[in-house]
């Protein structure tokens, strides 16, 4: 499911544009499986499985594979809805350089929902 994140962020014409000064790689940890994806001037260019022996990464988001499964269900429930609500309940780590997250957190936010069960592309 994760390596649909490539297609679904590339063909939203807004959101690349939206990200179109953000270029890093951030570690998407579900689980005790990770993924270090890789953006360029707001396109995903790479999304990679782990395991990684030095993975070189500017952020991490780290939460369990139930709190992802909630997060990316067709309806999440409160609390379960949103990045920043994650964050706040403390299932979601966020770690490393977090102003490259934060001064993009809307980019994430939306490219993130697009992994949601029935989101379109």
């Amino acid at each position: 499911m994760i390596e649909d994140l490539k297609n679904k962020v590339n063909a939203d014409e807004m959101l690349v544009k939206r990200g179109r000064f953000l270029t890093t790689t951030f570690l998407l940890e579900v689980g005790a499986t990770a993924w270090l994806i890789a953006i360029a001037e707001g396109k995903v260019v790479s999304v990679t499985k782990g395991p990684f022996v030095m993975p070189s990464w500017s952020f991490a988001l780290r939460a369990s594979d139930d709190e992802w499964n909630k997060y990316w269900s067709a309806r999440p429930q409160p609390g379960s809805h949103d990045l920043m609500a994650l964050i706040k309940r403390r299932t979601l780590k966020a770690e490393g350089n977090l102003q490259v997250f934060m001064a993009n957190l809307r980019y994430f936010k939306e490219a993130l929902v697009k992994l949601r069960a029935g989101a379109a592309a």
